[in-house]
């Protein structure tokens, strides 16, 4: 026997709630009650319900690309031969990352705790993080007072970056990206 497909409304629906979750919760916060998603999806909010019953399961998958993304790039730096230039390129790519997608930032640090793929993605990131810095600090690269709570700063920090048009968004993450390393590195030949 196989398996139906939802009917094209149902996954158009879904789509268009989704889009428009990704968008209120990257302009205004993950405060924007479910009514207001469903108003810019153009569905009623028992639709809403109907795909997601919580608004926790609608944070999750909503934001499960970046989710998907931010275990990528720490799973690549960890990858690098080179510790250094993995936790460089982390640096930068989260950055880059965080500067695109605000509400992301706000889901997994605190506002939905009790989300199961948050919960292990953020047991998973902080225990690749603190690898990271362990062997980039290795190499002699990484200034040796520089931990957790640093990396935590600059993420706080790089998700405050605004700017429009989305290319000076790119180019101020690249900048904030390019200060963090610059700051973080230890000086070399002393």
């Amino acid at each position: 026997m196989t398996a139906r497909l939802p009917r094209t409304d149902v996954r158009d629906n879904r789509a268009r709630i989704l889009s428009a979750a990704r968008t209120a919760f990257g302009a205004d916060g993950l405060d924007v009650p479910v009514r207001e998603i469903a108003r810019r999806a153009e569905v009623g909010p028992a639709t809403v319900y109907r795909h997601f019953p919580t608004k926790a399961a609608l944070v999750t998958e909503a934001f499960a690309d970046q989710a998907r993304a931010w275990r990528s790039i720490l799973g690549e730096g960890l990858a690098d031969p080179d510790p250094w230039r993995g936790f460089c390129s982390v640096v930068e790519k989260l950055c880059s990352l965080q500067v695109r997608d605000h509400g992301f930032i706000a889901a997994v640090k605190t506002a939905y705790p009790q989300a199961l793929d948050f919960a292990a993605m953020r047991s998973s990131s902080l225990a690749a993080a603190a690898e990271l810095i362990r062997r980039a600090k290795a190499t002699g690269h990484l200034r040796p007072d520089v931990g957790m709570t640093d990396l935590t700063l600059m993420i706080m920090a790089g998700s405050g970056i605004e700017a429009d048009p989305p290319a000076a968004q790119a180019a101020a993450a690249q900048r904030f990206a390019a200060h963090v390393i610059q700051a973080f590195q230890a000086p070399q030949g002393l």
